[in-house]
């Protein structure tokens, strides 16, 4: 899971949520994937860096909240699962 999307499911969330409580993200992208130029020729080294994931495996708690109903919670989770390429 790349921080793009992270970041696109947490800001899906507050925007749901609207002052009301508070968001924890319990993940962080600390993995870079590097990527080679197109057209390029076998050899030369690896790649520059292009982007960070995150490892997640299943069982994993992504986000967490607190201080909000619990059915303005589940909407605003299953907003930021649409976000996330991950099966819920």
């Amino acid at each position: 899971i790349t921080s793009r999307q992270i970041e696109a499911g947490r800001r899906a969330m507050t925007r749901n949520v609207r002052r009301g409580g508070k968001i924890w993200v319990h993940i962080f992208p600390d993995k870079p994937v590097t990527v080679r130029p197109t057209e390029t020729r076998m050899g030369s080294g690896k790649g520059s860096p292009e982007y960070l994931v995150a490892v997640v495996k299943p069982g994993r708690i992504l986000y967490e909240m607190s201080g909000v109903a619990e059915n303005i919670a589940k909407k605003a989770i299953s907003i930021a699962a649409s976000k996330i390429p991950i099966k819920f």
